[in-house]
C-alpha cells in the first residue's frame, strides 16, 4: 500500500533591477575621448518601488504555480506502507511515480506500478505487473507460469503458494507483490483494470539510503 505525499510551493525570490551608464564620450571629429559628466539619476519614489517589489512577486509566485502544476501533472509522490514489496521496496520509502508512460503506452510484465485498490480506491497500492491482457496465469508448486512457461522471478522474497488458475482478461493485468507470503494482490481480489492504475513507479528519494532510480524486470525475452 502507499500513501500520498503533501507537494510545497517554493517561496518566490525577487530580482533586484540593474542600473547601466555610459561613462565617456568621444567628441566629434576630435582626436581624445573626454569623461562624460557622471548622469543624474532620479530616485525613484517609495510607491514606486514597493510596486516594482510586489510585481516582482506575482511574476515568480506564478511562475512558481505554473512549474508545480506541471511537475505534479507528469509525475506523483508516494510513502510505501506495510511489507508485501519486500525486498524490492520498503515500508516508509519515498516514491515518484511517472504518470505519463502509460499514456504513452501499455504497461508490461515486469512493471512496478501504483494504482487504486480496486475495492476501495481511496486506497492506494504498489504492485508488480505479472500477466497481461489474454493471457493464462498459473500458480504451482511455488511458481508462477505464464501460457505455461515458468517465470524466472529474482526479485521475490520467497516462494510463490497456492495452485491456481486465472485468463487474464482485455484491458486487465494479474499483478502481484514480490513478497508473497504477504501480499494483498489478484491472488484475492482478482485483476486490475487498466482504468485504476496511476503510474509507473520511477525513483525513490527518501530516505537518502535508497536514493535511486526503479529497476524493472525486463521480461522481453518472456512470454
Amino acid at each position: 500500500m502507499v500513501e500520498s505525499e503533501a507537494d510545497h510551493t517554493p517561496e518566490p525570490v525577487s530580482r533586484a533591477p540593474l542600473l547601466y551608464q555610459e561613462t565617456d564620450l568621444r567628441q566629434a571629429g576630435g582626436l581624445t575621448a573626454e569623461l562624460a559628466a557622471p548622469a543624474e539619476v532620479e530616485s525613484s519614489s517609495p510607491g514606486g518601488t514597493f510596486w516594482t517589489v510586489i510585481r516582482e512577486i506575482v511574476e515568480t509566485a506564478i511562475l512558481a504555480v505554473i512549474i508545480w502544476l506541471v511537475v505534479n501533472y507528469l509525475t506523483a509522490r508516494y510513502v510505501v506502507v506495510g511489507e508485501s514489496m519486500e525486498p524490492t521496496l520498503h515500508s516508509g520509502q519515498y516514491l515518484i511515480v511517472d504518470r505519463m508512460s502509460y499514456r504513452l503506452g501499455e504497461p508490461q510484465r515486469g512493471d512496478i506500478v501504483v494504482f487504486d485498490y480496486p475495492l476501495n480506491t481511496t486506497d492506494d497500492y504498489v504492485k508488480r505487473v505479472i500477466g497481461l491482457p489474454g493471457e493464462t496465469v498459473r500458480i504451482s508448486n511455488g511458481r508462477v507460469y505464464v501460457n505455461d512457461t515458468a517465470l524466472d522471478e529474482p526479485y521475490t522474497s520467497s516462494e510463490t503458494p497456492g495452485a491456481q488458475t486465472w485468463i487474464v482478461p482485455e484491458g486487465s493485468y494479474f499483478v502481484l507483490g514480490d513478497n508473497r507470503r504477504s501480499s494483498s494482490d489478484s491472488r484475492s481480489w482478482g485483476m486490475l483494470s487498466g482504468e485504476y492504475i496511476i503510474g509507473k513507479v520511477w525513483a525513490s528519494y527518501w530516505p537518502p539510503k535508497h536514493w535511486a532510480f526503479i529497476s524493472h524486470y525486463d521480461y522481453a525475452s518472456a512470454p
